[in-house]
This record gives C-alpha cells, structure tokens and sequence, in this order.
C-alpha cells in the first residue's frame, strides 16, 4: 500500500515535470488537448500504436511504403490537429503534429513517425540524446537537458529507443546532471561508449514510503506511467521477426556496500547482484506486452535467455546464454513472420531492484550486446 502511495505522489510529481508546470492548469491542458488513441489504413501496422505524452510510435515492416499512409486521429473532445500540409500522407520521416483544445488556450506538440522492424541484432549502446524539459509557463525559458535516451540504429536508418525508469527519478534528481540518474551513457565502454546503470537512493521521500532505492534499469520497450502499479510501467518489448538463438555481450559489475531491503533495514549476510534477461513471447489481444508483473512468468513466453553465471569484476567479461524454449512452447513461423513475437531485453544494476531491495551504489556497465538468430 504505501508503495503504490509513493508512485502515486511521485507520479504525480513527474508528471509536472514531463511536460506541465502546474497540477491544477496542466490537467485540464492533458485533459483537453491529447491524442487518445490512432488508427492506420490498410493493415500495415504490426502492432497496436503506442501514444505517450508528446509521441506516437507504429510500428511496421521493413518493407512497408510510407509514402501514401492514411492515418486517423482520435483526440479530446474539441481539439482539432494540425500538422503543416493538411494533404501531406507521406510519412517516410517523422512529422510533428499540434494538437489544440477546444477554447483554443491549450496546445500540445506529438511527433509521429513509423518504426520500421529490419531485424536488428547488434546494440552498440552508442548513441544517445536527452530528454529536455521546457517550462511551457515561461515563454523566454530554455529547454534544460534532464536524463539521458539510449537509442539504436537500425539497418534501414531507422531510430530505437531503449527505455528505462529515468523518468520516475525525476523528483529525486532535481536539477542533479543526467550523469547522477540511475541510467546514463558512458564514456569506459568496451568498444565506445556503453550503459551504465547504478542503483540510487530516493532519499528521504523515498525511505517513508518503503521505496528506498531506485535500480539502474535499460529495456526495449517503453515506459508508461500506470499510477494504480508501479510494475505495470513498464512495458517490454519490440516487434520482432526472427528467431533468437543466443543472447551475447560485455559486462562489468561492482556491488554496493551495504544491502538493504524496502525497509531500508541492512541485510548483513546479502550481497547484490544484477541481472541480464532477455525473453521472445507471443503478442495477444489479453496480454499485448509483458511488465513488471510477468517478465518472466507470462504464460505467452516461448523462449527465455538469462545469465545466470554472474559475478563482480572490473574487467570487460564476455557473456553469451542460448535461448531456451520453455517447456511444450514453439515457435508458429506464420506468426513470427507475420511480427506476432515481441523481444525483451532487460537489463537492471540490482536484481530485486523491483521491489526496492538492493544496495546503493551497485553499479552495472553494459555493452555491445547482440542476439544471434536462426536463418
């Protein structure tokens, strides 16, 4: 209960920050200025559409024409959209779209792109971009840099962005450098630059509420404020078309010093230790991606690959786990080529981090992950 409490003044909190200045005015702004839900012509689309608070994402085949896409937008009651050339369909590259309320005071800027499935399996982890934050109430006021956005290439010059749970350690962060979250890019990588994921305190907000620490975590998929469960936040997985055989990578790990629980009590006879998954599942109406929840228990994961042999060392160490089918689980080639799986890779600096127990200052070093496949 006092977890949820916490997320919920935290959320609350982080929601100011992402984009609104003021809890009463900014709710009616969201409330009356927003797109609710897209639908796309023509069947191209291999997943639902994801619509967060400034950005909506579709994801289709490599292969799919953007150059004549019709695409309908459901908004709040009255708000109109606007994007440039009314008559534009072509949505090769990414294209800003203004959404404004009814009574013409509130207006909020999507950027809508496609994200084309190619099939990536490297991550090099070098690239990267902040998140800003603009106070919308002060017209002369600058974007300020807050957190770093992982992101990858993909073979058709196409754009992923990781996820992590940066966005919930605003508050904590205040106006700290994107260097002090619990996810930032590094300089020490193996080959450039690198992840690096550090368990935080939340501090004293934090420890009342019995959410003491916050774990370095990195994922495919995306983050999705859910105020009623915190581990429904975070939704993994991308749409992908081939089968992985292997999950491969560098890692270096140096635990904290002490170990503690959501009690923030010391756990004399623990040491923390991080954690590497990835897992393949099925994508259906009931469950159209895994979270918190379920990352390893869903009923519609088909293969997993976790490392299991894991230690501290401030060397450089190559990993490489199989995917393993779980038990009576098999893949439907149809399905697979038809982007009905999706792909995890989740990546944290203490394992239970989830559910706040860990040790301050673990710190996880990730690079140059690669996932074979089968041809």
């Amino acid at each position: 209960m006092k977890k949820n409490q916490l997320f919920l003044i935290l959320t609350l909190i982080c929601l100011v920050l992402l984009g609104t200045t003021s809890c009463i005015k900014d709710e009616a702004a969201n409330t009356e200025a927003d797109i609710l839900s897209v639908s796309v012509d023509n069947g191209i689309l291999l997943r639902n559409p994801v619509v967060s608070n400034s950005e909506v994402k579709l994801f289709t085949a490599d292969s799919t024409d953007l150059s004549k896409v019709k695409i309908h937008f459901n908004l709040t009651e009255g708000a109109t959209i606007t994007s440039g050339d009314t008559t534009n369909t072509d949505y090769t590259n990414a294209r800003m779209f203004t959404v404004t309320s009814q009574d013409g005071n509130w207006k909020k800027v999507y950027k809508v792109h496609f994200v084309r499935i190619d099939g990536i399996t490297d991550f090099h982890l070098d690239d990267m971009h902040y998140y800003t934050y603009t106070d919308e109430w002060n017209p002369s006021a600058q974007p300020i840099n807050k957190f770093h956005i992982l992101s990858e290439t993909t073979l058709s010059k196409k754009q992923i962005n990781w996820a992590s749970g940066n966005p919930g350690y605003l508050i904590a962060a205040g106006n700290s450098p994107a260097e002090d979250y619990p996810t930032f890019q590094s300089n020490d990588g193996f080959k450039g630059k690198c992840a690096q994921l550090v368990t935080r305190s939340t501090g004293l907000l934090g420890r009342m509420f019995g959410a003491p620490i916050a774990a370095g975590n990195l994922f495919l998929g995306d983050f999705q404020l859910d105020i009623s469960n915190a581990l429904r936040s975070t939704h993994f997985g991308i749409p992908y078309l081939q089968e992985p055989v292997a999950l491969s990578g560098y890692y270096k790990y140096q635990a904290g010093a002490s170990f503690t629980d959501k009690n923030s009590k010391v756990i004399a006879d623990k040491k923390d230790i991080f954690t590497i998954y990835a897992v393949l599942y099925e994508v259906t109406t009931e469950v159209p991606y895994l979270d918190g929840t379920n990352s390893l228990t869903s009923e519609n994961i088909v293969k997993i690959a976790k490392l299991e042999d894991k230690k501290e060392t401030n060397e450089w160490t190559r990993f490489e786990v199989p995917f393993t089918f779980l038990e009576g689980k098999s893949i439907d080639i149809e399905k697979l080529q038809a982007g009905k799986y999706n792909l995890a890779i989740v990546l944290s600096s203490s394992e239970d981090g989830a559910n706040f127990n860990g040790a301050v200052g673990s710190t996880l070093w990730v690079d140059e992950l690669h996932i074979d496949v089968k041809y």
